[in-house]
């Protein structure tokens, strides 16, 4: 099982706009074979060190079966239309692509 924590730094103000671009795709990215999870998260305020809050940052959760399906997903044709219409709300994003030691 391939795990994937997506860290985009959403555009000030543009935090409600990209949440609902991304919940649209969510059913397909589900039907995609080998998609086990895919879920957008915000942070939650908890007290707890060393938290550190961002609250224009959306981290997504992914499980893949592997390496393949990732990939496949990437380049799907409503991943591709769900990248344009999200490129100007986004700052910067980061990926980590794990795999269970």
């Amino acid at each position: 099982m391939i795990n994937v924590i997506a860290s985009i730094q959403i555009k000030e103000g543009q935090l409600s706009e990209f949440i609902e671009i991304f919940k649209s795709n969510v059913p397909n990215v589900i039907e995609e074979k080998g998609c086990i999870e895919y879920v957008p998260t915000v942070d939650v305020p908890t007290g707890l060190p060393p938290q550190e809050l961002n609250s224009n940052i959306v981290t997504i959760i992914e499980k893949w079966d592997d390496l393949d399906d990732l990939q496949a997903h990437i380049s799907a044709p409503h991943m591709l239309a769900y990248k344009e219409k999200v490129k100007n709300l986004i700052e910067k994003m980061s990926l980590k692509i794990l795999k269970e030691a």
